[in-house]
């Protein structure tokens, strides 16, 4: 019997599905799962991350964002580099034997940085509305002349770890905190700015990781998105906040592992805009957009993210701003 071929829409959706029993397991410690789950029952014991305050949306104070405006918007491209003779990153194609090169992936990825980010950025600019880069350090290194035109735009910068083809995930605390440093010193080195948000490549973290980031004054982290409004985090040195980054809207999420069109993506964000403008009448929320430019820079696809720009920029009580302006607003208004 011939083995049923996939296409792409089965093979996303059986990546999805894969990874996330995966994270499953992985959160359980699996193989010992079962036993912790054993001893947890026995003692009604929950492990929370004891990161944060317990609170509910509907006991908190009202508040607004400057200038009367109620819905803070912010637009997070992820900038992001590869290893060439490595089979890790986000697949547009089957690679189950891990084969190196893995052009077609390589390529497709690779795209972004020479075409997609581009595309993406003349809607923003269009728009008047300022990114928050969510970059690799070595794209420092690798493509200069994409830092300066970012930089031309006035965009702001977040660390995204050293590259897309490793992350966080296990490492010891010693390597963290190079990694960290790193990936903080370059990005200052090549923008002339201090670095003053993060997110996580992948959103990996460690047990140490937001204690190393408040340690080199880094202020708020994406990998946390637990709420509509930002939130403290709690850390053993200095402050650092939450700001809610939009997993569930993220195209990697919706069109990648899901296999949106092109309108159901638009749909999504107007649907979530909405939602969250009509919540904003009563306190102040916040909307994250993440953007991978080898998938909303495709020609076929970037029409529909001018197109949802547009809607949003109907509305009075909307406020596009970057993840520090977020921050530092939060800090004022929430002291």
């Amino acid at each position: 019997m011939r083995p049923k071929k996939l296409n792409r829409r089965d093979f996303l959706g059986r990546s999805w599905g894969l990874a996330g029993a995966a994270g499953l397991l992985t959160a359980s410690g699996f193989p010992g799962a079962f036993r912790t789950q054993a001893q947890d029952r026995r003692s009604d014991a929950i492990r929370r991350p004891q990161r944060y305050d317990d609170s509910f949306s509907f006991e908190r104070k009202p508040f607004t964002w400057p200038g009367g405006k109620t819905l803070a918007l912010w637009i997070i491209p992820n900038v992001e580099v590869w290893q060439f003779d490595s089979p890790a990153g986000a697949a547009i194609s089957p690679n189950t034997t891990n084969r190196v090169p893995d052009v077609i992936n390589y390529s497709w990825r690779d795209y972004g940085i020479r075409v997609g980010l581009w595309r993406i950025a003349d809607v923003l600019d269009a728009a008047g509305v300022r990114a928050t880069v969510a970059l690799n350090a070595m794209v420092c290194d690798v493509f200069p002349k994409a830092v300066e035109e970012m930089k031309r735009r006035g965009w702001e910068f977040m660390g995204h770890g050293i590259t897309n083809s490793s992350n966080l995930a296990n490492l010891p605390l010693s390597e963290e905190r190079e990694v960290i440093q790193t990936t903080l010193r370059t990005i200052q080195r090549a923008t002339g700015k201090r670095l003053r948000g993060w997110l996580g490549p992948g959103l990996t973290e460690t047990l140490n990781t937001l204690d190393l980031l408040a340690e080199e004054e880094v202020v708020y982290v994406g990998d946390w998105n637990s709420d509509d409004q930002p939130f403290a985090m709690k850390v053993k040195k200095g402050k650092l906040f939450a700001i809610p980054y939009g997993m569930d809207i993220n195209d990697m999420s919706l069109i990648n592992r899901l296999g949106y069109t092109g309108e159901q993506y638009l749909r999504a964000l107007t649907d979530q805009f909405d939602t969250l403008y009509a919540d904003s009448q009563k306190t102040a929320r916040v909307m994250g957009i993440p953007l991978h430019p080898f998938l909303m820079g495709q020609p076929w696809r970037t029409p529909y993210l001018k197109k949802a720009i547009a809607h949003f920029q109907q509305h009075e009580r909307v406020w596009f701003a970057t993840g520090s302006e977020i921050a530092d607003a939060y800090q004022q208004i929430q002291p």
